[in-house]
């Protein structure tokens, strides 16, 4: 301010000059009588002087009359604490600020307050507390007092550091697994086996040096990992390129090894961060391998990668283990409730009714909840045909009835899902005590339900094959008539799309197993045929659809609903035309009413990670979504999002 006033002073003294020198030519060129003109400037420059040596005065009782308000020693007490003040009047023009202003050069008396930092304007229209502006090379938190045109800096440069270097050094644990290592190495001689760790191993070890990542082998195939908040970040911005690179690696070896990544953070107790990190590298692995699963504790699951389809990994060891545990279960229960997902497949109650039949082999009362939560429309049709047949050994009941037959040592199954939000006895489950997981799709973060045996093979193409394969094992009493096997052939034949996708050894081995019981696979295909309207209408829908860029196919219907399971038909029919890569049909449920999207993939791209990205699931192949807070086209407008950040990613990846 004395700056300012400084500046004043010269310019009214260098007028005052310019008049005195006026005056003083007019008497030597004109010979002007002076004398008035010299009086008047004397007094015109006294009143000058006067005015802006009290209008200096006054500010500075100002400033002594806040000093004294705040105290006497708040000038350098401020100064060392780095607080700055400042005043404005009605129309915003700052009035007045503090020293430490004047210190770094921030003199913006007479000036708008909300031109200078147009930030302030949410504080004083009471939207924030606070907020942090960057003033030169200075870093400020600014805060109003209430009810007072006073604005409150405070320097927080050196805190922002420090809460930065002090974030970026918070620990992250880690864990790396190669997936399939056993079953790759399991035949192989040393020599084989020697080169195959070291085509793995050396892009691993490699990419945790080049980030300064701690890594200690725990086995054959695992390793722990130990990073920093900061290490993360540069990981996660290369986006785990690792993988990509173990993966090609794996390819020149000649062997199928991906590599799985979990990542437990946001906590400073260790035994949380390990327990949260082994639990994230099971949901990894079960979801399929060759991903990256990612926890800040107390907050959801975030997943990365999942670029290639599961790989059968179970052994018969694994298959004898889980089938005795079961057996076990079942003996020590009073009775057995068997549960499936909405909207009931083929798949679903093939495999419940097997349970149900492990169930009888051990006299154990069993039910299947399958009158109430829906049942798909060609399933509902050939259990109408076989009423009769299906009531001699099987109990169908509803999910009321099941609550009523529920006791202390019930066992409850939750067969072919794993979520209790996609169950048709979500109630029963909340009030179980003693449940079993049975599925073939890739996990999701929360199961909803706390199991005592959970079996998640992500590499099965369905759950009818894996209870094929558990028969045996579980007793030689289990008695699957030719009715019922056909039934789970049928689960079979749609989960791998007439067996084009997802099928391995195991697949046709459990296939023939069920022929040898009596399966008819023509039968099976009778089941599946569609109705002469349901031609029609899939090949309107087909019609609508619309092709996009990368072999993407989406068909909308907005003016009409259809079941769940229409959609998936569409999506499958759709899939078949030459150089479609991904189908998407979207429309309203016909039972629910709620917009839902049937995914379809050759496995070129992964649908369910887009479907998980929308709050659905499924598989890498075939997965879906619900939503009840979207129409038709807002889920259309999502998806292209989804898939156009998808399609950058990848590009962005690739470029790198």
């Amino acid at each position: 301010m004395q700056q300012r006033m400084s500046r004043i002073r010269q310019f009214i003294l260098i007028a005052l000059i310019i008049q005195l020198v006026v005056l003083i030519l007019s008497r030597l060129l004109f010979r002007w009588n002076i004398t008035a003109g010299i009086l008047i400037l004397i007094v015109e420059a006294g009143i000058v002087f006067y005015l802006t040596d009290a209008f200096q005065t006054a500010n500075e009782e100002e400033s002594i009359g806040l000093e004294k308000y705040l105290g006497g020693s708040y000038a350098d007490a401020y100064l060392v604490g780095g607080v700055g003040l400042l005043n404005y009047d009605d129309n915003y023009i700052i009035t007045w600020q503090s020293e430490l202003f004047q210190e770094r050069g921030l003199d913006r008396i007479g000036s708008k307050l909300l031109t200078w930092l147009p930030e302030v304007n949410d504080i004083i229209a009471g939207e924030a507390d606070k907020v942090v502006v960057q003033i030169d090379q200075y870093k400020y938190e600014i805060s109003k007092r209430e009810n007072t045109p006073t604005i409150y800096f405070k320097d927080i440069t050196l805190l922002d550091e420090y809460r930065g270097k002090y974030n970026e050094e918070h620990v992250v644990l880690g864990l790396a697994s190669f997936d399939n290592y056993e079953e790759s190495t399991m035949y192989a001689d040393d020599a084989d086996i020697a080169n195959i760790n070291a085509t793995i191993r050396t892009p691993l070890n490699e990419y945790c040096q080049q980030f300064g990542v701690f890594s200690r082998r725990l086995n054959n195939n695992r390793y722990l990992l130990v990073l920093n908040e900061k290490i993360y970040h540069d990981i996660a911005a290369d986006r785990f390129s690792i993988l990509n690179k173990v993966r090609k690696a794996s390819q020149k070896a000649e062997v199928s090894i991906t590599l799985s990544m979990a990542f437990a953070k946001g906590s400073s107790n260790f035994a949380e961060l390990d327990e949260t990190v082994t639990r994230l590298m099971d949901l990894a692995q079960t979801r399929g391998g060759d991903q990256v699963a990612i926890q800040v504790v107390g907050e959801d699951v975030k997943y990365f990668g999942g670029s290639t389809e599961a790989t059968e990994k179970r052994s018969r060891v694994r298959v004898r283990v889980m089938a005795h545990a079961l057996r076990d279960l079942i003996q020590h229960s009073s009775n057995v409730i068997i549960c499936g997902h909405k909207n009931a497949d083929f798949d679903c109650i093939g495999s419940a009714i097997c349970l149900s039949k492990m169930a009888s082999a051990f006299n154990k009362p069993a039910s299947i909840i399958a009158k109430t939560g829906g049942i798909e429309e060609k399933l509902d049709a050939a259990m109408k045909a076989n009423e009769a047949e299906l009531a001699q050994d099987i109990s169908f009941v509803t999910e009321g009835e099941a609550i009523n037959q529920l006791k202390d040592d019930t066992l409850v199954i939750m067969t072919d899902h794993h979520n209790i939000l996609q169950s048709n006895g979500a109630k029963l489950l909340e009030s179980a005590q003693r449940v079993v997981v049975i599925d073939h799709h890739r996990r999701s973060t929360d199961m909803g339900v706390k199991p005592i045996l959970i079996y998640i093979e992500a590499g099965a193409s369905s759950t009818c094959e894996l209870l094929t394969e558990m028969i045996p094992f579980v007793s030689s009493k289990v008695d699957i008539s030719e009715l019922e096997a056909t039934f789970m052939l049928a689960g079979m034949t749609i989960d791998t799309r007439k067996w084009r996708e997802r099928t391995g050894v195991r697949t046709y081995d459990a296939a023939s197993a069920l022929r040898k019981l009596g399966a008819d696979p023509q039968v099976a295909y009778d089941y599946l045929k569609d109705t002469y309207e349901e031609f029609s209408l899939k090949s309107a829908i087909m019609g609508a659809s619309e092709r996009y860029a990368d072999g993407i196919v989406i068909a909308a219907v907005e003016n009409e609903k259809i079941t769940r399971s229409m959609m998936s038909q569409v999506a499958d029919s759709l899939l078949s035309i030459q150089d479609v890569k991904a189908a998407f049909v979207i429309a309203q449920d016909k039972n629910t009413s709620i917009a839902s999207i049937s995914a379809r993939s050759n496995g070129g791209i992964n649908v369910q990670s887009i479907m998980e990205a929308m709050h659905g699931g499924g598989h890498m192949t075939a997965a879906a979504t619900q939503r009840k807070d979207a129409t038709v086209s807002q889920l259309k407008e999502e998806l292209i999002g989804i898939l156009q950040q998808q399609e950058k990613e990848t590009n962005d990846e690739s470029n790198s």
